[in-house]
């Protein structure tokens, strides 16, 4: 009778040979007394062959039936399951019997297709592998017995391709549709939809089942433009980005399956730059308008508005990209100061202009309101001589024609705040500036170009005033002391803000005409006096 023994019987056993399934497994062929006559392993490849079709003798018919992949048999096949009275001339005797020890290694059926099971399935799957669809996947490929013949884990680089227009073998054009970025799944294909009989003349033997376990990383098609999801979009939203703007954003970018490839955040400074002007990637250009300052959104990319075919440092070639953005701000280079008036007094006729000496307060933020400054936490005013150049000067032109109590809102742009390079530490390169100013005290200046003036008639016999001791000699102490009592006693009047002692100075040097550090009669002359004296040379 036929003996069968199973030795070993795999845990797992999702398929039994029947009748017609074709096989592909190892033997070792002996006679009771222990001689081989035969071996698949000395030859280096499997025996193939259908089962229940008249291929085998009659015992291994059998005894083949029911077996799993992996299952190893020891079979015992009488002479009349086997080759009879006749035997094999030069290797089986007649009337023997036979011995094999066998292990399964293939099984499968000219009925079979694809099969596709999926052990992981994102919540989210926005989208699906379709024909024409160009992926990015890793894999491990196996045989049914479970032996690695390839893997992309081992290269440390995705399998990138188009499916379902013959770059791949037919099994695995079917098997990746329908799949989502994320998603896991084992494909088994049968070998007439993978390498057929001959394999593929390397790794793969002919006649052999395949099993891909996959992992989708990456889908998009060559048709695809850039999505972008909006997931913060500002109730106030005065004005949008528009192509020529300069923007300040922060970002995190990622592949389609979350790996993270780079983040402005991580460098803690925003990434600057000109819209629809090619600096950046044409995706990119193209997501960062219509923005409000504050927004938050989604810019997907594919490859061919991103960094194409070959990739760019730790971004693979033909990588989908993913910015989740936040707009800080933006401008254009023809923006001017913004003015709005948030309240005026109904008694405002004397206006700040260029001279006049300001006291105000004021709080300073971007445009995404991030607080960079305040007079209020300082306890006490800012005091400027409008016009100077003591302050930045979108802040001087923000400050004219403003009446005390009145307060308004300034909106600098950089090439009239802190320009390119900001103020390290404080204010970031390139960034717009808010004001909130109110004016507190206002005094008059003088008119262009003085520095001080008489509020009543000057003396005709100044010179000899300020020669106190009469020697026609003026220095700079008695130039000083006379200047500062007419200003005490109402008679004079200096430009407001400024240093006494630097002013003074700087009103002596003008007279001291040979620079010998004393004022002769000659040399000393009024404003006055001195316009007139240019005009008639002219």
């Amino acid at each position: 009778e036929l003996g069968v023994e199973r030795r070993f019987v795999p845990e797992s056993c999702p398929r039994a040979v029947r009748p017609g399934d074709f096989v592909r497994y190892h033997y070792l062929g002996a006679f009771p007394d222990g001689t081989r006559f035969d071996s698949s392993y000395d030859r280096g490849s499997t025996f193939n062959v259908f089962v229940g079709k008249g291929q085998l003798i009659a015992g291994m018919d059998k005894a083949l039936v029911g077996m799993c992949v992996n299952e190893r048999r020891f079979v015992r096949i009488p002479p009349k399951l086997a080759y009879g009275s006749e035997g094999v001339p030069g290797v089986i005797p007649p009337d023997a019997v036979l011995h094999f020890d066998v292990l399964l290694i293939d099984l499968w059926n000219s009925e079979d297709e694809v099969q596709v099971q999926t052990y992981f399935k994102p919540e989210k799957c926005p989208r699906t592998v379709q024909v024409s669809d160009f992926v990015r996947y890793h894999y491990n490929g196996t045989f049914l017995d479970g032996t690695l013949f390839d893997s992309s884990h081992n290269r440390m680089r995705t399998y990138d391709t188009y499916v379902g227009i013959g770059w791949l073998i037919p099994g695995m054009d079917q098997g990746l549709l329908g799949m989502c970025v994320g998603e896991k799944r084992i494909i088994t294909i049968p070998p007439f939809l993978a390498y057929g009989e001959e394999g593929d003349g390397k790794e793969i033997p002919g006649q052999a089942s395949l099993v891909f376990d996959v992992v989708l990383l990456d889908l998009h098609n060559p048709k695809d433009g850039i999505v972008i999801e909006n997931q913060l979009v500002p109730e106030a939203c005065e004005r949008r980005s528009q192509t020529g703007d300069f923007l300040r954003y922060h970002y995190n970018g990622t592949l389609l399956d979350g790996t993270l490839f780079d983040s402005s955040y991580s460098r803690n400074h925003t990434y600057d730059t000109y819209v629809g002007r090619g600096y950046v990637i044409a995706g990119m250009d193209e997501g960062l308008l219509g923005v409000c300052t504050g927004e938050r959104r989604r810019i997907i990319i594919p490859p061919h508005l991103g960094y194409g075919e070959e990739g760019r440092g730790n971004i693979p070639g033909s990588a989908v990209l993913v910015f989740d953005i936040h707009v800080v701000d933006f401008h254009n280079p023809s923006d001017s100061v913004g003015i709005t008036v948030n309240y005026k007094p109904s008694n405002c006729s004397v206006l700040s202009k260029k001279g006049d000496y300001l006291k105000y307060h004021y709080n300073a933020s971007l445009l995404d309101g991030t607080l960079l400054d305040s007079t209020h936490s300082l306890g006490k005013t800012y005091n400027i001589v409008l016009g100077s150049g003591q302050v930045v000067l979108g802040m001087d032109m923000g400050l004219q024609d403003m009446c005390v109590g009145e307060r308004r809102t300034v909106v600098i742009p950089p090439h009239l705040g802190y320009g390119e390079d900001g103020v390290e530490g404080e204010v970031p390169g390139s960034a717009v500036l808010v004001f909130d100013i109110e004016l507190l005290e206002l005094v008059s200046g003088l008119p262009e170009g003085y520095m001080f003036v008489w509020n009543g008639e000057v003396s005709p016999n100044l010179f000899e005033e300020i020669d106190q001791n009469h020697d026609g000699e003026v220095l700079l102490e008695e130039f000083s002391e006379y200047i500062k009592a007419q200003v005490d006693s109402g008679k004079g009047k200096l430009a407001p803000g400024f240093d006494f002692e630097k002013i003074v100075k700087n009103m002596f040097t003008n007279q001291d005409r040979d620079g010998n550090g004393k004022v002769t009669a000659e040399e000393f002359k009024l404003k006055d006096q001195e316009a007139k004296e240019e005009h008639d040379e002219l």
